[in-house]
């Protein structure tokens, strides 16, 4: 397991919830988008707060930048960031409105030629990156950033011209997909868990939950950790466990794992939880910001997780 990087903190005193212990975290260590975002999650906080937050992340072509994605630094807009500011709003439950055909005319401007979203593009050049997100004058598609855009849409009911051949490329990616790696189909069930084809969302994710298991994707036993293969590119110890695919029950990829193999999921990633209340940052570590930044996000993520299954952090 990656260090979680970062100044280290006192650590709360024992007897705190696993809640607690995160609140105290993010309020020593988050942006205030990722306070605000906490306290709307777990703290009854308004939407209202979240959304000024996010707003000083955008920009005036209506993508987001400013390090809203931490491995991605600089003021430019890009697919990644805008992504992530979709994650937000939809969290809040304000993924509509003219707000969000701001974003669409931004994802249309950035597109490929296919119609879909690239990570990252060459605008990016100039400012520091993570070493593992390359920056090339001409991106391909790709349905790691694609994927999880195009399902938010869908679940709230966005309906924008940009989204018909976006969800076409989508189709097709997940439909050829033969080799991967868990990022990737991660992005792939964000799709699937939110395309309008149910029956054809369900035939997709039982072909790929069959393709994580023979791959060996998913770490099914987080005691025998050595047993299971890292992706090419991922920092040693970065495996992937069933909740990191199902994040929630309803979940398209709940279907590939037992109960028993979710609930050591499950156990894992609670006993995750550090010292200082904060959860680790499991992929590379390139600068000490990031890393930091990141680690909000992971948190808030983690508690979602746990409280979608049932158990208890409060």
């Amino acid at each position: 397991m990656a260090e979680s990087g970062g100044p280290s903190l006192p650590s709360a005193p024992p007897a705190h919830t696993p809640l607690l212990r995160a609140e105290r975290f993010v309020w020593l260590t988050a942006r205030v988008l990722e306070q605000r975002l906490f306290a709307h999650r777990f703290l009854n906080g308004g939407a209202d707060p979240v959304e000024r937050a996010l707003d000083a992340y955008r920009n005036e072509d209506g993508g987001y930048g400013h390090a809203l994605e931490p491995d991605l630094r600089g003021p430019v807009s890009q697919p990644l960031h805008t992504a992530r500011a979709l994650h937000v709003l939809d969290a809040v439950g304000r993924c509509g409105g003219q707000r969000v055909e701001r974003v669409c005319r931004y994802l249309t401007s950035v597109s490929t030629a296919d119609g879909a979203l690239p990570a990252v593009c060459p605008s990016q050049r100039g400012f520091p990156a993570a070493p593992f997100v390359p920056v090339v004058d001409d991106p391909p598609s790709e349905l790691l950033t694609t994927g999880p855009v195009v399902g938010l849409l869908h679940r709230n009911e966005v309906w924008h011209a940009w989204l018909f051949r976006a969800t076409d490329f989508c189709w097709q990616a997940v439909d050829t997909l033969e080799a991967s790696h868990p990022y990737e189909i991660e992005a792939a069930v964000a799709f699937l868990d939110a395309a309008p084809d149910r029956a054809r969302a369900e035939a997709a994710a039982d072909r790929l939950g069959r393709l994580v298991r023979e791959r060996r994707l998913a770490a099914l036993d987080p005691d025998r950790l050595d047993t299971y293969p890292v992706a090419p590119g991922y920092a040693p110890g970065e495996h992937h466990f069933p909740h990191d695919f199902a994040r929630t029950p309803d979940s398209l990829a709940r279907g590939w794992f037992t109960d028993e193999e979710m609930a050591r999921s499950l156990d894992f990633l609670a006993a995750e939880q550090e010292e200082d209340g904060g959860w680790p940052v499991r992929w590379r570590q390139w600068a000490p910001a990031p890393a930091l930044e990141a680690r909000a996000g992971v948190t808030i993520e983690a508690l979602r997780t746990l409280r979608a299954y049932g158990r208890y952090v409060g």
